[in-house]
Formats: C-alpha cells, sequence, structure tokens
C-alpha cells in the first residue's frame, strides 16, 4: 500500500487518465477527492472509491479554492494534488483556431495549475510538506503540425513543473509531471484531427517504438510512482510514458 495514510484530490477524475489514478491511488491506500465538471462522473467514481467527490470547473479560480478547502474540511489534508484535467482544440491548422478556442485550450491546461498552486500552498506550508504531479504531453516535449496551440499549452506545463520544483524544494514540496503519448481516451479523435480507422491510427502507431497508445493504467503507474514515497528525491522531472516516441 503505497499510499497508505496519504490524500489526494485528482482532478479531470470521472474518466480517461483521471479516473484510471483515481482508482490506482485508492488501491494504494489513498483516501481519493475525485474533481471533474462532469459532477455525475465525479460522483460515480467517488462513491465506487468511497472518497469525496468534487464538481468545479478548474479554469475558475473561486471553485477551485472552494474544491480545495471541502476537500481539507473532508479530510484533513491534501498531501497529493494531480492536475490531470485537459482540454485541446481539435487538429487542424493554427490559424484556423479561434481566440476563444485558444483562450479555453490555456484557461483548462495552464491556468488551472496556477488556481491550484494560489489555493493549495497555504495548506502546504501549514503541513510543511505537499506533492503535486502534473499530466503533461509528449506534445510539449515533440509538437507536431495541427496541434500548435495545444502543444504550447503543455510546453508551459513542463516549464511550470520544473520551474514550481526549483521554487519549492527548500519547502518539502515537490513537484513533477507525466508526459504521456497519445492515449486511449476521449480526446484521441480530437487529436488524430481524422476519423479514427484502423489505417489512421496504424500509421500514428508507426511513430512509436513500443508500437500502442498510452492506456488510463499507463499513466497511473507513472503518477503513483511520482506522489509515493519512492520518489522522495525526485522532483522537477517530466516522465515520458511515450513508448519510446520522443527518444
Amino acid at each position: 500500500m503505497r499510499l497508505k495514510g496519504k490524500t489526494a484530490l485528482v482532478t479531470g477524475a470521472a474518466s480517461g487518465f483521471g479516473r484510471g489514478i483515481a482508482e490506482r491511488f485508492a488501491a494504494e491506500g489513498a483516501r481519493v477527492a475525485a474533481l471533474d465538471l462532469n459532477g455525475e462522473g465525479a460522483r460515480e467514481v467517488a462513491a465506487s472509491l468511497e472518497g469525496l467527490a468534487l464538481e468545479a470547473d478548474v479554469s475558475d479560480a473561486g471553485a477551485v479554492e472552494t474544491a480545495v478547502r471541502e476537500s481539507i474540511d473532508a479530510f484533513g489534508q491534501i498531501d497529493i494534488l494531480v492536475n490531470n484535467a485537459g482540454w485541446s482544440h481539435r487538429n487542424q491548422p493554427m490559424t484556423d483556431v479561434d481566440y476563444a478556442t485558444f483562450r479555453k485550450v490555456f484557461a483548462i491546461n495552464v491556468d488551472s495549475i496556477y488556481h491550484f498552486t494560489q489555493a493549495i500552498m497555504p495548506h502546504w506550508r501549514d503541513t510543511g510538506t505537499g506533492t503535486m504531479v502534473n499530466i503533461s504531453s509528449t506534445a510539449g516535449i515533440s509538437p507536431r503540425p495541427g496541434l500548435t496551440w495545444y502543444n504550447a499549452s503543455k510546453g508551459a506545463v513542463n516549464t511550470l513543473t520544473r520551474s514550481l520544483a526549483a521554487e519549492l524544494a527548500p519547502e518539502g514540496i515537490r513537484v513533477n509531471a507525466v508526459a504521456p503519448v497519445m492515449g486511449e481516451t476521449a480526446l484521441l479523435e480530437t487529436f488524430m484531427g481524422q476519423p479514427d480507422t484502423p489505417e489512421n491510427r496504424k500509421r500514428f502507431l508507426a511513430t512509436i517504438p513500443m508500437g500502442r497508445l498510452s492506456t488510463p493504467s499507463d499513466i497511473a503507474g507513472a503518477a503513483l510512482y511520482l506522489a509515493s514515497d519512492d520518489a522522495a528525491l525526485v522532483t522537477g522531472v517530466i516522465l515520458e510514458v511515450d513508448g519510446g516516441r520522443t527518444i
């Protein structure tokens, strides 16, 4: 039980990577607050884990502050924060993405980390410890055409992760990120920018040396390591879970 006695707040927990992380953390002994804009989905996941359900928009500073406070009220503390909630524009030429869509990408992928950092830091400074795991993407390391603004948002997540790690290390707070290759989630067709046919998927899989997409289980395993005491001296790392795609 690698997280026994720990508490974790996981965003975007109703499905995909977030659900996989919430379930793995609970299996390893953590009490989990499952947060999602999809309140019904968050409640379903929380009920299955005997955890706390939180319905909130991660791009809304007030909603984030309330969610953090409710988690602390319920559990007494938050040891682990997983910033998993994310969104992308459809794969398309960069000039075809309108400004409202661009802003939404950054509001969900980047602004959310700002809001959660602001909301949770007073608590972590009181307790003298804390671990943040950000779910980034190989798009922020090895960008490809059609996803320019999404790529940029994940590049920002990577830089934020390393900068937060450098600034907060003296306070005993660790910050790391997981960078998955394209995964088997609801955003798959959005990323591919074309129908998810066997032929199109085969072409993309050919760019991954290990020959497959990432799964919620893959990402949950990486997040578990970074959140656990096994990684006590690990901070500022962008852990690529990509089957070798960014080599």
